[in-house]
């Protein structure tokens, strides 16, 4: 079945995040029409390839025409065309582009359809999609409206005011310009009287409208600090688990939406204050309330807009290397990496060129190789939001370089990228300052493993933006929540994350056959340092160097459920035990970094029962016959008995070829070619 017909079978409340997938970037109505042609596709590597991109883009605009000629309603035909030329215009000039936003899609849709297998979201992703987050965003939205329509009728109530003070000022001037013998006239009198009436009225508007203004001012300064703030860093906090895996990042819009909103209030303001400032020049008198209130309300209105638009610059997208869009945060020195920032504040007063230079900060063993300095301009494809890509960075190493620091190894060593932009507006000048989240500078691929694991350390267990010491001390981790993580990195490299069994066999792993996993917490030594007992490696040198086996080799099986996985032999032989003879199961190897193996069971004459398993397939043996083709054709010679397949069922009793009939690569080998499929390779148990 189709990834998108399998999407379609899904719940409403897992289709409300398929929705939030689509948009004009790329539309669910191109989902739906070319499906199995997207899925076909290899996006991921278009995404790092520009000439490959092109051709795709070229080929998916192929496939519109296909379709929308073969469309017979005229409305669906026209809103084809109308999105083929949207498409045109967004990524002509850069189809790599539109390939990582599809592929995103897609890697979205399959972490979708795994956590659906799950019997319950985990406490990472439950917190990140509950009600009460909605609740908040719809409060943002009614203050930011109210506040909005507040100094809307400011305005209105600064023109009352200045329609009323020269009408005041022109009834003032012509009874000056009386003669001196008509001021003691009853009419005289009468004039001076309406005024003085007037000027009264004129300053009880004056002070409404500053009351007024000290009310809104007040209200914007607790949005920001007690709602704005708040949801810039939940956010942020976001951004961080999505990096390591978890649900699909969204809201930066709206953030820029409410930071934008509320900038212009405060910039309306400004000018309703320099407005009233000149009817003072005007008409003024004893007591005024504006010169006496107004340099304040300047200050407090000066000092929201410069920490609001200095809160608005954030890193949109965190340093990744294009051949790893996977693992962010991770560079290797001399390889080109990309990153973007973005201001949230879309105004016309900030609507111009600035220059961002980025470095390394505060480290002395790094420097960026390439142009460190990028214009920031408008978004063309995108909401018109101010922002940068660098796209073409390269890290290299500042002279001899120590790669222990005490006690910590290089991919323990963290680092991050600075941002820095300055510009002048209504005369108030602003540093933008902003940083990346901690990454870690690699210099050989082996290294990426460790760096991965870094990566996830840090930002599962702390929401501080540059604890760059974090490792010197790092926290434990309670295994509920490391056990998401771990099924996070399943569904986002192999398509399909860990079910309930599979992650209470990865906890026995850790802590034992007898632990109760889900109190348990996990040191960082255990998980990524210390050698599994009576093994060469870490358990997280273990389980990635799976992840990578199944991602280049059993994708296939894998997404079919078919692979048990993380039983132990142990448990293996309680499993097998009373099933019909040539039940086999599907395991990684405990003992091989990157094995799988399989297997079965046979009874002697007198019903003992007899488990058999072969020695584990690791990539170098994959990499020659799929897997699937393997077990369909591997035979055992016993005793001169002619060689035959004892693999009949997969556990628990699905006939073999059944199970995986759809997955053979080849046809069964004949006459001679039989010797080729002959494993002897097993151990009796």
């Amino acid at each position: 079945m189709s990834q998108w017909k399998q999407i379609q079978q899904l719940e409403i409340r897992l289709l409300e995040h398929v929705d939030y997938l689509y948009d004009d970037n790329f539309p669910m109505d191109i989902r739906q029409g070319l499906a199995s042609w997207i899925e076909a596709q290899d996006w991921d590597t278009a995404v790092n390839d520009e000439s490959m991109a092109a051709v795709m883009f070229a080929n998916l605009l192929s496939q519109l025409d296909r379709v929308r000629s073969q469309e017979q309603n005229f409305l669906q035909r026209h809103n084809m065309k109308i999105i083929q030329q949207q498409l045109q215009l967004k990524y002509t000039t850069n189809p790599a582009i539109m390939a990582r936003v599809i592929s995103t899609c897609l890697r979205e849709e399959r972490r979708i359809l795994s956590s659906a297998c799950t019997e319950e979201q985990g406490p990472l992703e439950k917190s990140l999609q509950n009600s009460v987050a909605f609740e908040r965003q719809k409060n943002m939205d009614n203050r930011v409206g109210i506040i909005r329509g507040s100094v809307q009728l400011m305005d209105q109530a600064v023109k009352y005011i200045e329609d009323m003070q020269d009408d005041f000022d022109f009834r003032y001037k012509t009874l000056q310009s009386r003669e001196s013998s008509d001021r003691n006239s009853e009419t005289m009198k009468q004039e001076v009287t309406k005024l003085q009436e007037m000027l009264n009225r004129l300053d009880f508007k004056r002070k409404e409208i500053l009351s007024k203004m000290d009310v809104v001012i007040k209200e914007i300064d607790d949005l920001v600090t007690s709602q704005l703030n708040l949801e810039l860093q939940d956010w942020k906090r976001r951004q961080q688990i999505a990096a390591i895996g978890g649900p699909l990042l969204t809201g930066l819009d709206q953030l820029q939406s409410w930071f934008t909103l509320t900038a212009q209030s405060l910039f309306q303001i400004k000018r309703q204050l320099d407005k009233l400032g000149e009817l003072v020049v005007k008409v003024t008198y004893e007591s005024d309330p504006i010169p006496l209130q107004k340099p304040q309300m300047e200050e407090r209105v000066k000092y929201l807009i410069y920490h609001l638009i200095k809160s608005s610059f954030v890193v949109e997208k965190q340093p990744c290397m294009p051949t790893h869009l996977q693992k962010p945060l991770i560079i290797k020195t001399g390889v080109q990496f990309t990153t973007k920032v973005r201001l949230l504040v879309k105004l016309p007063e900030v609507d111009y060129q600035l220059k961002v230079k980025t470095t390394f900060d505060k480290s002395r063993q790094f420097f960026i190789l390439t142009n460190n300095t990028k214009v920031m301009d408008i978004e063309d494809y995108s909401n018109g939001c101010l922002s940068v890509e660098f796209r073409h960075l390269l890290s290299g190493v500042c002279g001899v370089v120590c790669i222990w620091q005490g006690l910590l190894s290089v991919t323990e060593e963290l680092h991050s990228l600075s941002f820095e932009a300055c510009f002048t507006v209504q005369g108030l000048t602003i540093d933008l300052e902003t940083c990346s989240l901690p990454l870690v500078v690699i210099s050989n691929v082996s290294q990426l493993p460790g760096g991965w694991a870094s990566v996830m350390w840090y930002n599962l267990l702390t929401d501080e933006p540059r604890n760059l010491a974090f490792f010197g001390n790092p926290p434990r981790a309670n295994w509920s929540q490391l056990s998401e993580v771990l099924s996070w990195q399943f569904s986002t490299f192999a398509g399909r994350g860990l079910n309930k069994e599979q992650l209470a066999m990865l906890g026995e792993k850790l802590f034992g056959q007898h632990a109760s996993c889900s109190d348990y917490q996990v040191s960082w030594s255990k998980f990524s340092k210390e050698n599994i007992p009576g093994k060469p490696f870490s358990f997280w040198m273990w389980l990635d160097s799976i992840l990578e086996l199944i991602k280049k080799h059993l994708l296939p099986v894998w997404n079919e459920n078919y692979i048990m996985g993380f039983v132990s032999k142990e448990m293996e032989r309680a499993l097998l035990k009373d099933k019909e003879a040539g039940t086999f199961l599907l395991r990684f190897s405990e003992s091989h970094l990157g094995g799988i193996t399989f297997t079965w069971v046979e009874y002697s004459e007198n019903g003992d029962a007899k488990f058999n398993s072969v020695e584990p397939y690791t990539k170098n043996r994959l990499s020659a016959l799929p897997f699937a083709d393997i077990i369909r054709d591997y035979k055992v010679i016993s005793d001169g008995v002619v060689p035959e397949n004892p693999l009949k069922f997969l556990y628990p009793n699905i006939p073999k070829d059944e199970a995986f009939g759809r997955l053979y690569n080849s046809q069964p080998s004949k006459g001679k070619r039989t010797n080729l499929f002959i494993y002897l390779e097993f151990m009796l148990f």
